[in-house]
């Protein structure tokens, strides 16, 4: 019989800018951003296609903007998942700024 498998852990790595959601110690998926002031501007979250279905990308939005919280910054939700995770999680309204024409021209910047 194989090991069940570890539940899946949610770690932030700051060098890359982004969380990474880990399965088994290999990563199944991330969220980047990129720090403005008191803001963290979420633009991209993907899963590899091998974890898909599996709740793993609501998981690390979830775990991610609970650390947003407990960092005292606020949320910009310029990636879709990340709006769309929002939309359905009120608990975040009260972090969450929106996404304005000046944090697309600052992003876009910073992405080069």
């Amino acid at each position: 019989m194989s090991q069940p498998s570890a539940a899946p852990t949610v770690e932030r790595n700051e060098v890359k800018h982004r969380y990474e959601i880990l399965v088994d110690g290999k990563r199944a998926g991330l969220t980047a951003y990129r720090d403005r002031g008191e803001q963290r501007v979420f633009f991209h979250t993907e899963v590899d296609e091998a974890f898909a279905g599996q709740g793993l990308a609501s998981r690390l939005v979830q775990e991610a903007l609970t650390d947003v919280r407990e960092a005292g910054k606020r949320i910009v939700p310029v990636c879709p998942y990340v709006a769309k995770f929002l939309n359905k999680h009120e608990e975040f309204a009260d972090i969450t700024d929106p996404v304005t024409p000046e944090v697309l021209r600052w992003l876009d910047t910073e992405l080069g």
